[in-house]
């Protein structure tokens, strides 16, 4: 932020390192543990992931020691649709790269080259020499990311509010799949084409309890708490669902579930679970039709049983799956870990919360991209994801960020990073899955901290945030993954890139299409000429995050400054987005969002709590103990503000705008 170069400190290194997997317990081991280092790089014959960009074959370069480098090399390419290329090659007569002595011992590299045109995929090299084989991702992937065609995608906008802030006189003391639904098309009236909300992921939410969406205890599940039990078949064939709701206590529960100002998760997660661990009982006991499907949705996810064990070995051993005992910890579960009605019961929400985010997908999505979803940086350390991929993340460290001017200590975020080489090895298998499970449903993801795609800051156990080390990844073999997904599921990307970020973050994020983001609140120069940086065309603009104080705290409090504060009415009289330069907030709000909407931007979202003006944010990063973060309600209800004229003009006033949109 300062500007100021900072070097990690020794400890934090050794720290890292060692979480890494290397032998370092003092710095005095480090000149062994890096010729070691440089001996498995020659040793390991070649790299487990490889790119194809646009159907170009990849440069594969192959290491051997000197006295190997000739003779039969077997090569076989399984592609993804099951076509088989195989060639036996003489080693010696592969394009020398370059000798080097390594350790005393001499290296050769030399480099494969596969057939041209490569059609975009997942496909498996195997190359076999007499006693050693290596296999080999190649992923051929195109350049760019999607984005709709000219003519039918360049000045999108849509609509902004957190899933449990959205509230209804139907719905239980928080938002749920329903109201989003209604939301999605209510939006999609007034001429918008997405509805964007936070991650919907599944979370913990008895013991442990952790309600934060940026902690999820998996990115492959979703939330049951946002189930819409009013669309359940067992809710309304079970009697006793029907007893229960209409019983004076649970009606007065609700009562006082919707009456509070704030999402009482656990109260309300403990009486949706009495509901719907009846309708699991009643599915289970009864033969309604569903099985069929169910198994039919099992078959193609079949990760959801051992997840739905996992749940249920939690509620019964009562412990974080870290205190287990070892056979368990290693991922193996027995009957007797976990009790069989739990386990149907999170097998029957977790199919339940896919029908429903399926059907709200397909109608949101039949004119534009319909859900704009968020898929977040990292996962809860006891939550699933962690247990069964264990390969793929570093539990002796944590990700976060370094100290800058609003975090002067930093951030420890407290979630495991995922081990830039574990993922390799593993094929990237949990990434695409991540990256699947949002985007069959989503028209536009949002990626959170897209800089992590490059490098992240890890923390290692038993340091402070200040002391930090950033670990680089392939960035690359990621983009060739967001790109390739991407184009198979017609999905716009959005890459968080706010805070301190390398220009060359930008620079990639260009190359690949995928849009950065233009948040009004952090574009302000303070010059009268100029008071707001331009707007990026590749780009998706908005007011401010749900990380940042809503638009009227900002003017009130953020634009201290009086040279900043006279500064925005004026340059948006300039641009004729204000009549007369005032500085009242209902004005340079509209203002603000006509500037934004009539910007080149592609895609603009517009966050509803602005529009009546709150001040009070969803979030306050590093305040988990003081503020209420994760559980502030919308100050309206959604029927209230779907029928407020001054919510719906500016939204009409935006619709306007966009279709004006400079190109």
């Amino acid at each position: 932020m300062e500007g100021k170069l900072r070097a990690a400190g020794p400890e934090a290194l050794l720290a890292v390192l060692r979480a890494l997997g290397v032998a370092v317990a003092r710095p005095g081991d480090l000149a062994g543990a890096l010729r070691e280092g440089r001996l498995q790089y020659w040793r390991r014959f070649c790299e487990p992931v490889a790119v194809a960009w646009a159907g170009r074959p990849p440069r594969l370069e192959l290491r051997l020691p000197a006295g190997r480098a000739a003779g039969p090399l077997e090569c076989r390419l399984r592609l993804e649709d099951g076509r088989l290329w195989q060639q036996v090659i003489d080693l010696d007569r592969l394009p020398l790269i370059r000798v080097s002595e390594v350790e005393g011992v001499a290296f050769v590299a030399r480099q494969l080259n596969l057939p041209a045109r490569l059609p975009w995929g997942y496909h498996h090299l195997q190359i076999s020499l007499p006693g050693l084989t290596r296999k080999v991702l190649i992923i051929a992937a195109p350049a760019q990311a999607w984005y709709p065609a000219a003519g039918q995608g360049e000045h999108l906008w849509g609509c902004f509010l957190p899933l449990y802030a959205l509230h209804s006189r139907r719905s239980i003391g928080a938002g749920d799949f329903g109201d989003l639904e209604a939301l999605s098309l209510w939006v999609k009236k007034l001429g918008g084409s997405f509805t964007g909300t936070l991650p919907l992921l599944a979370a913990f939410l008895d013991e442990p309890f952790d309600p934060s969406p940026y902690q999820p205890v998996s990115r492959l599940f979703w939330n049951e708490f946002y189930l819409d039990i009013s669309r359940l078949e067992e809710a309304r064939q079970c009697r006793e669902v029907g007893d229960l709701l209409n019983s004076a206590a649970v009606r007065e529960e609700i009562a006082s579930l919707r009456a509070g100002r704030l999402v009482d998760y656990r109260r309300g997660m403990g009486l949706k679970r009495r509901l719907l661990a009846l309708c699991a009982r009643h599915f289970f006991a009864s033969d309604t039709g569903g099985r069929a499907e169910m198994e039919a949705w099992l078959a193609g996810k079949p990760a959801a049983r051992d997840y739905a064990r996992f749940r249920a070995a939690v509620e019964k051993q009562r412990a974080a799956w870290t205190e287990w005992p070892s056979r368990m910890r290693e991922g193996c579960l027995k009957e007797g870990d976990y009790d069989t009605e739990a386990m149907q019961y999170h097998l029957y929400v977790q199919w339940q919360a896919q029908r429903q985010v399926q059907a709200l997908a397909t109608r949101a999505r039949r004119s534009g991209p319909g859900l704009y979803l968020d898929l977040p940086l990292g996962v809860h350390r006891e939550g699933y994801d962690v247990w069964r991929h264990r390969r793929n993340f570093v539990l002796a460290a944590s990700s976060g960020a370094p100290p800058d001017t609003f975090f002067r200590q930093g951030q420890d975020w407290g979630f495991p990073p995922l081990h830039p080489e574990g993922i390799r090895e593993d094929g990237y298998r949990y990434y695409i899955a991540c990256l699947r499970h949002h985007l069959r449903h989503a028209g536009i993801l949002r990626l959170d901290h897209v800089m992590g795609l490059h490098r992240l800051y890890w923390i290692p156990q038993g340091l402070a945030a200040t002391e930090g080390v950033y670990v680089r990844y392939h960035a690359g073999e990621f983009y060739a993954i967001l790109a390739l997904e991407s184009r198979r599921h017609k999905a716009i990307l959005v890459g968080e890139d706010l805070g301190t970020v390398p220009g060359y973050v930008r620079q990639a994020m260009t190359r690949h299409k995928i849009k950065r983001m233009y948040v009004l609140a952090a574009e302000h120069t303070g010059n009268p000429g100029r008071a707001l940086r331009p707007v990026p065309r590749e780009s998706l603009a908005c007011l401010n995050t749900h990380d940042m104080p809503p638009f009227a705290a900002f003017r009130r409090e953020g634009q201290k400054s009086g040279r900043q504060r006279a500064a925005l009415p004026v340059f948006l009289y300039n641009r004729g987005f204000l009549q007369v330069p005032t500085t009242a907030t209902d004005s340079l709000l509209r203002g603000c969002l006509a500037y934004l909407a009539a910007s080149p931007a592609h895609l603009l979202l517009v966050n509803l709590e602005d529009l009546w003006l709150e001040t009070e944010p969803q979030n306050i990063p590093g305040t988990e103990v003081h503020y209420p973060n994760w559980r502030r309600k919308a100050r309206y209800s959604l029927e209230e503000f779907t029928r407020n004229a001054g919510v719906i003009s500016l939204l009409q006033e935006v619709n306007y705008w966009r279709g004006a949109a400079e190109e």
